[in-house]
């Protein structure tokens, strides 16, 4: 097959790696202005979570900062805390993929794991139970997420 001008049969420099991550491709400015965009209450998780607890007519409080780790929703008659974590930003599987990150993204999510744990070991110690559920969780099954906390409960 002939080549076409200015064709090459390597891949660029800047060519995409597979299990590589070259670094971050916006500057600094856009990928803080894109990063203050990003909510860290009432998400789209967060909203399914409450409708399924307001459906079945249960009593919560949301981000109730006088717990570790202000979980999203607090079921204070039965002392359970629910955390709707994002899988990117709280690390679901992060041993997986975090060689993927750059060193900055992987330290950022090392210290959320290891605060989560903390927060999770904090309350346990005080009587709560702890409810994880992961943002692809609810998007999969919601109604298996609410039957585990009703089975908290």
């Amino acid at each position: 097959m002939p080549k076409k001008p200015g064709h090459r049969t390597w891949a660029p420099k800047n060519a995409r790696v597979p299990g590589k991550h070259r670094g971050d491709i916006m500057s600094k400015e856009t990928r803080s202005m894109v990063m203050r965009k990003i909510r860290a209450k009432d998400t789209k998780p967060e909203k399914r979570v409450a409708e399924l607890l307001d459906k079945v007519g249960i009593d919560y409080e949301q981000h109730v900062a006088t717990l570790p780790g202000r979980p999203d929703f607090v079921i204070q008659s039965s002392q359970v805390a629910i955390f709707v974590d994002g899988d990117f930003w709280h690390g679901w599987r992060f041993p997986l993929w975090q060689h993927k990150l750059s060193s900055e993204w992987r330290c950022k999510i090392q210290r959320t794991r290891a605060r989560d744990q903390r927060n999770f070991r904090q309350l346990r110690r005080s009587g709560w139970r702890i409810i994880r559920i992961w943002e692809h969780q609810i998007e999969q099954d919601k109604d298996k997420c609410l039957q585990r906390i009703l089975a908290a409960m």
